[in-house]
């Protein structure tokens, strides 16, 4: 905790110098190893974590169509200024506080908050590296080197693998003391240590592309360890209140879009057309996902410009434009940067899930400040049904232990069961069941039809990539509210097929990383900016082109 010197006794230090020695050149507020609670520190590091992903989440959610990028170019979705504050975030919060606790823990013998700051440490080196590319790791959180220079992104791969191993080893050391204060897991080591086995599976999963073998290797050994996450109570997620002030507890998403004016994000033309109508008839997962303020199609143009627009011609006829069904499921297309219009109570929501909202129960009417949960929403971060497919991934593209299909299967009933569980331990719990029996919803029956649709396409499917194609697709409609994995998993398959492509039919090549941010080209004398977007990361060895 920060430790204040009162006015008193700095009038003390003024008038008797002599008996009061204060060096000038040391801050008294500021946190130093001799005054740290290792518990604050760890609470810091967590609550970094969840803003590094949220800040990490939102462009791969916009260009993977899981939420609207308003830009008209792919060159203005990934502009250097977008990211100044993951970067600081990275590197001056979690990274900094990260290095000043694990010394700590390690000589208090309190390995458990050591393993935690790994895991988050580790997580955070691979997201940066996935986002862009070589970044500063070996020289970087140095007081005497302003001037960082980089790694190469699969030295850091590197490093954040063998450091998860360290934090595997930390969770099975004896420790003085639990981390009961822990934000995530409560100090759970044994999820803990399953999370941490996790994020290796995702790095050798992202790293199939160049070492298949390694891969094939790694993910065998991780599946035979039997340490990864598989239950709900294991899933790996951050978890909002819903105070409003001192502080704000709600879900990111949430506070963005659920006020007297509403406004905020808008949804996906796309994704909300996928899980509408893509089987043919409406995905579970559908009504927790999006709340609807209107369950009408807007008709009025200055509402809606597009509804007098004809569908571009370089849209195909399978692809959605404008409205992607005929009850008030109102987004954008993939890179619109139209102006805004007055549809701020109008435009479709954040649901319950993950961002703590309402229940769409057809009800059609404007969001407001404390509706629904009340923001208590979480961070998927990695759920036991993102494991599943990646394995399901694995086993089709490498030949790692399980079935395909049998995974595939797993994955989306864990997915539909965890979004359910979430759904009915919120105070919506209520409005899910009225609304359900006044219609006769089953929703086992629900689930037991979409995922017989999804095993007799695949069946169906006639060649590797054609049940990629359905693996990967399933995995995306599972991702809503994290655009760190669909990113990824865009990038590695090429899938889903067919995205509906830019708006502008002149939206330039997709960003295969981020720009640099303007903070780290313009302070550090090294750095150096990409000439372009289509710079792929180590991993990354598609072809050109293969992504839109």
């Amino acid at each position: 905790m920060i430790k204040k010197i009162s006015t008193s006794i700095l009038i003390v230090c003024a008038v008797v110098v002599s008996s009061c020695k204060l060096d000038l050149l040391d801050n008294p507020n500021a946190v130093t190893t001799n005054n740290t609670d290792i518990n604050y520190l760890l609470n810091s590091i967590e609550i970094s974590y969840k803003d590094h992903f949220n800040q990490m989440s939102d462009p791969g959610m916009r260009l993977t169509r899981l939420l609207n990028q308003g830009s008209a170019i792919y060159d203005n979705a990934v502009s250097p200024g977008n990211f100044d504050g993951a970067w600081n975030t990275s590197y001056a919060g979690l990274m900094t506080d990260v290095k000043t606790l694990i010394p700590l823990a390690e000589t208090g013998e309190l390995f458990v908050h050591a393993g935690i700051a790994r895991t988050l440490r580790a997580s955070v080196l691979l997201n940066l590296v996935d986002a862009f590319g070589d970044v500063p790791y070996t020289q970087a959180i140095d007081a005497t080197n302003f001037n960082p220079g980089v790694d190469s992104g699969e030295s850091i791969y590197t490093a954040a693998l063998a450091e998860l191993d360290k934090a595997i080893a930390n969770f099975a050391a004896t420790s003085k003391a639990a981390a009961t204060n822990d934000l995530i897991y409560a100090g759970n080591v044994d999820n803990w240590t399953r999370a941490a086995n996790t994020l290796k599976l995702k790095a050798y999963l992202n790293r199939r592309l160049i070492d298949r073998a390694g891969a094939t290797t790694a993910i065998n050994a991780l599946i035979a360890g039997g340490k990864l996450i598989s239950t709900a109570t294991q899933n790996f997620t951050f978890k909002f209140g819903s105070n409003l002030t001192n502080p704000d507890t709600r879900h990111n998403r949430y506070a963005g879009q659920y006020s007297p004016t509403g406004g905020g994000d808008y949804q996906s033309n796309s994704y909300m057309g996928a899980l509408y109508s893509s089987k043919g008839f409406q995905d579970p997962r559908i009504r927790f996902y999006f709340y609807r303020q209107t369950v009408r199609n807007p008709t009025d143009v200055n509402a809606l410009p597009c509804v007098t627009s004809t569908k571009p011609a370089h849209y195909s006829d399978a692809d959605v434009f404008c409205l992607p069904s005929t009850v008030g499921y109102w987004g954008r297309d993939h890179l619109n940067n139209a102006g805004i219009p007055p549809d701020g109570l109008l435009r479709t929501a954040w649901g319950l899930y993950p961002a703590g909202g309402l229940y769409d129960n057809d009800a059609g009417v404007p969001v407001s400040l404390g509706a629904g949960a009340g923001g208590a929403g979480i961070h998927p971060i990695m759920l036991r049904s993102f494991v599943d497919f990646m394995l399901a991934e694995s086993a089709l593209t490498l030949g790692t232990t399980g079935v395909a299909k049998d995974l595939l299967k797993s994955a989306v009933e864990k997915s539909m069961a965890d979004i359910r569980t979430f759904a009915l331990g919120t105070i919506e719990s209520a409005k899910i069941s009225t609304f359900e029996s006044a219609n006769n919803i089953v929703w086992a029956d629900q689930v037991t039809r979409y995922v017989n649709k999804v095993l007799a396409d695949y069946d169906a499917a006639t060649t590797a990539d054609a049940r990629l194609n359905i693996i990967a697709t399933e995995y995306w409609l599972s991702l809503h509210g994290n655009g760190v994995e669909s990113y990824n998993l865009y990038r590695r398959t090429g899938k889903p097929a067919n995205q509906q492509p830019g708006l502008d039919p002149n939206a330039g090549a997709f960003p295969r990383s981020y720009y640099y941010p303007s903070t780290y080209i313009t302070r550090n004398a090294n750095a150096k900016q990409k000439a372009n977007l289509t710079t792929p990361i180590f991993w990354d060895n598609n072809t050109a082109g293969l992504l839109k």
